[in-house]
């Protein structure tokens, strides 16, 4: 049973990443999430370098709950992604479904002024 989540999961990230490809240079903003962490980084593909990354370590996280947390790495990529005049990306959400912590990072994400 395992096996055929795990396969679903991969099925997952090939589409999106297929759809990404197809982007008109602009960079793009992918998502990490484990049980206790959550990362996200900025990526210009064209010359293959991190331009932003923020993880939930930055954030002062105490006695806040997972989806807080990823709100405020979103809100916290967004103002940093304006520093560098970064508006327009590509949301690379990765094997994760847009739901619960990789949802509320998305939505504090635009909130902060990023376009996707």
């Amino acid at each position: 049973m395992a096996n055929k989540a795990k396969l679903r999961k991969i099925r997952r990230a090939k589409r999106i990443r297929a759809k990404i490809r197809e982007n008109d240079g602009r960079a793009r903003l992918s998502v990490h999430r484990t049980n206790k962490g959550f990362y996200a980084q900025i990526i210009d593909d064209s010359k293959g370098t991190t331009l932003i990354a923020v993880s939930a370590r930055e954030v002062d996280a105490k006695g806040m709950k997972k989806s807080e947390v990823a709100e405020k790495v979103g809100d916290t990529i967004a103002q940093k992604a304006k520093e560098k005049k970064v508006k327009k990306v590509v949301f690379d959400k990765g094997p994760y479904k847009y739901h619960g912590r990789v949802k509320s990072f998305a939505e504090a994400a635009r909130k902060g002024g990023l376009e996707f």
